[in-house]
């Protein structure tokens, strides 16, 4: 993007965490802003927060993962603010346990909003991106989008979906001049261990989890430079956090070894938070 300054943005799970700092970064930036969330207290939050900072900002509940919703908001975003430049696809939820243990239900909850959601806001904002006359999309998948983690089955296929399904997307968009970015972040300090789902094999471990993230992860507003950065250089992927590089590195390196330091790290954790 040559400018932020007056353009539109669209970002999905904007009441907390990255999706919060993001629209808050673009907003200072002089970027106006149309929001969606489930959790519309922390969403009428960052409404007041980045209207506050001059520029126009529209928020509404939306559950992403529904077609008719999506549709319904795609239609007020337009008409809201004559357009769009910018889509972030940022909303996901978590689950954690074993295949054996996990319900199915959970794989269709985590595949509706981590993958349906990233498919709806790119299939349906896209006519007005193209009508841009300029236009970038950011999809969230994840480090574990990277590589396969003990109790993360479904949550690694959602997100490795996201990078498959983003770098063909950048592949058929990049000749139109709409850029594409998939955003790969490590742990970040965000609300996403605290409202995800678990095993009971697993809810032992949430305090102490919850608490790993909060001292240990990078802080949202952190991940949200990067993104934008992403966004005004045009970078095709984008990955956040020592971790993230790291497991890049392995995964390209040395893909066994990746995946079976990625084994013993989980267990180690386990140890650790036992």
């Amino acid at each position: 993007m040559k400018r932020l300054s007056g353009r539109v943005a669209a970002i999905t799970g904007a009441g907390s965490g990255i999706g919060a700092a993001t629209a808050l970064h673009l907003a200072r930036e002089g970027c106006h802003v149309a929001l969606c969330d489930m959790n519309t207290e922390g969403l009428e939050a960052t409404r007041e927060r980045a209207q506050a900072l001059g520029v126009r900002a529209t928020a509404h509940r939306v559950d992403v993962a529904s077609e008719a919703e999506m549709r319904g908001w795609v239609s007020d975003v337009v008409s809201a603010h004559q357009g769009v430049n910018i889509l972030i696809n940022n909303a996901g939820v978590a689950a954690t346990a074993t295949l054996e243990d996990q319900e199915l239900d959970e794989y269709r909850w985590l595949v509706g909003v981590n993958f349906w959601g990233v498919v709806h806001g790119c299939k349906l904002f896209l006519p007005h991106l193209k009508a841009a006359d300029e236009a970038h999309i950011v999809n969230i998948s994840s480090m574990f989008g990277l590589i396969g983690v003990p109790t993360q089955s479904a949550y690694c296929a959602t997100k490795f979906a996201v990078r498959g399904f983003t770098e063909a997307l950048w592949c058929e968009l990049e000749p139109l001049g709409i850029g594409v970015t998939s955003v790969h972040p490590g742990m970040i300090a965000t609300g996403i261990v605290k409202s995800g789902r678990m095993s009971e094999a697993e809810e032992s471990t949430r305090g102490k989890l919850i608490a790993r993230f909060e001292s240990s992860g990078m802080s949202p507003e952190r991940a949200a430079r990067r993104i934008v950065r992403a966004i005004s250089s045009g970078k095709q992927r984008q990955l956040i956090g020592a971790e993230a590089y790291v497991t890049d590195w392995l995964r390209r390196a040395t893909p066994e070894l990746g995946m079976h330091l990625a084994a013993r790290a989980t267990e180690r954790l386990k140890r650790l938070l036992g």
